[in-house]
């Protein structure tokens, strides 16, 4: 365990950060899993939906530096081409 004043705020920044970092990639994960869902139900106005919510989570999971955007960009491709393939 950390000593020193310095070392202990890092170890309470970083434990806070990784808590929001897992929170949001919980987030896209369950957004990708409920447009998955959606295709399944062939409901078009619920995979519209799903699939909006799908591709924002995943910009925002960018924009706060929690995946790389080109992993985003593969993942919103994948989206889209099953989006497409209804």
């Amino acid at each position: 365990m950390a000593n020193i004043k310095s070392a202990m705020k890092r170890v309470q920044v970083s434990r806070e950060q990784n808590m929001r970092n897992r929170m949001i990639l919980s987030e896209t994960k369950t957004a990708i899993k409920k447009f998955d869902k959606a295709l399944e139900s062939k409901d078009e106005a619920a995979i519209e939906e799903a699939y909006t919510a799908a591709v924002s989570k995943v910009d925002k999971a960018v924009t706060k530096g929690v995946i790389h955007r080109n992993a985003a960009n593969r993942k919103k491709a994948q989206l889209a081409k099953k989006h497409d393939a209804k």
